[in-house]
């Protein structure tokens, strides 16, 4: 039997294969950030996959990084996304969203002036970003003050209202890739000196403090967090990768949290390999592992017990019917890595299905 097509649990979600659908960022919400009917095409085009995660979504109006992506901060975003998770839902599939915040991971010129705010004043070195106005690198960020923190808690208190009104299944909180709070989890970028920076405990306490605030509208069954210590994404990196993941996963657990993503680079490099040991042996819920998996590895992480479920990106970006193709061992279609951002249906919906 095909171990990645078996049913597993989730948190309080059941979920009937382990194949799931990476957050994967498409552009298409408008300057908005509304949920519309190509979006519910898309994402009910997928819900075959065992659990789909949807883009990063804004918890914020002035906490955009790409333009066009979806958002979360009010209730004319939750009405919007109410007809992707209907659509999902439909077709029998169960979706999950994924919220979050840039921090330094953007420019004043996409948030009306507002200008980046991060752990502390240290800029993406050496990269620049798109903005309505040109590409232009990324600015030094404003370090957050700790009477502002709360705030960015409660920020994500209202996302998960939101999503739950949206009618989603769960939320992730995004711990990874250099944003928000991984700005704050990784020693590279935070450098405070108050109760949020030093020890991991103090790094973690941001993160930790939104996903309870996110576990008191969902309860723990369904919230999940993603982290990537080893992603040097955003300009990111941090002095002991085990360490980190070593408390987090602890805290997850000690939260009896629905899942913990670990985000690979790659997953089978040794160290990477590691860091999925040592998140296998410290929390006992649902352990999904994302970074470069084949259908093979997929097999292999779940088969071996190192994964109850894999999360695939780019094979989903253009294989909307991943896990009958993974069942028939049929080809994958590529991804056109030109359409990933662009407007339209072009390389969004467009992706063939298996002839009948």
């Amino acid at each position: 039997m095909t171990q990645l097509l078996t049913p597993v649990q989730v948190g309080d979600l059941k979920l009937p294969n382990r194949v799931l659908m990476a957050p994967l960022t498409r552009c298409r919400a408008g300057t908005a950030h509304l949920a519309n009917d190509l979006m519910a095409e898309y994402y009910s085009q997928r819900a075959s996959g065992g659990l789909l995660f949807t883009e990063c979504s804004m918890v914020d109006a002035s906490a955009s990084a790409f333009i066009g992506e979806g958002g979360i901060y009010s209730p004319e975003h939750a009405a919007a996304w109410r007809k992707v998770t209907d659509a999902v839902h439909a077709r029998g599939g169960r979706i999950a969203m994924q919220i979050w915040h840039p921090g330094r991971a953007t420019h004043q010129d996409i948030n009306n002036g507002v200008a980046p705010v991060s752990s502390s004043n240290k800029p993406i070195r050496n990269q620049s970003t798109h903005t309505p106005t040109g590409k232009h690198p990324y600015p030094a960020p404003r370090p957050l003050r700790s009477d502002e923190l709360p705030g960015i808690v409660e920020s994500f208190r209202l996302a998960a209202l939101h999503a739950k009104a949206a009618g989603f299944d769960g939320v992730q909180l995004h711990g990874a890739h250099g944003y928000l709070l991984d700005q704050f989890l990784r020693d590279s970028v935070n450098d405070r000196t108050d109760a949020y920076g030093g020890s991991i405990e103090n790094r973690a306490r941001l993160l930790f403090e939104a996903i309870d605030a996110v576990i008191g509208v969902w309860g723990a069954g369904r919230v999940g967090v993603r982290v990537s210590p080893l992603v040097p994404f955003n300009d990111m990196s941090d002095s002991n990768p085990r360490e980190l993941v070593a408390y987090v996963t602890e805290q997850a657990q000690a939260r009896n949290l629905g899942h913990f993503e670990l985000r690979h680079d790659q997953w089978d490099r040794p160290e990477e390999l590691e860091l999925a040991k040592i998140a296998r042996e410290n929390f006992r819920g649902a352990l999904l592992l994302n970074g470069g998996f084949d259908f093979a590895a997929g097999e292999a992480a779940v088969a071996e017990g190192r994964a109850d479920a894999v999360v695939y990106g780019k094979a989903f970006l253009a294989n909307p019917d991943l896990p009958e193709r993974f069942a028939q061992h049929a080809a994958l279609n590529p991804p056109d890595f030109d359409t990933l951002y662009t407007p339209g249906p072009a390389g969004y919906t467009d992706y063939p299905r298996l002839a009948a």
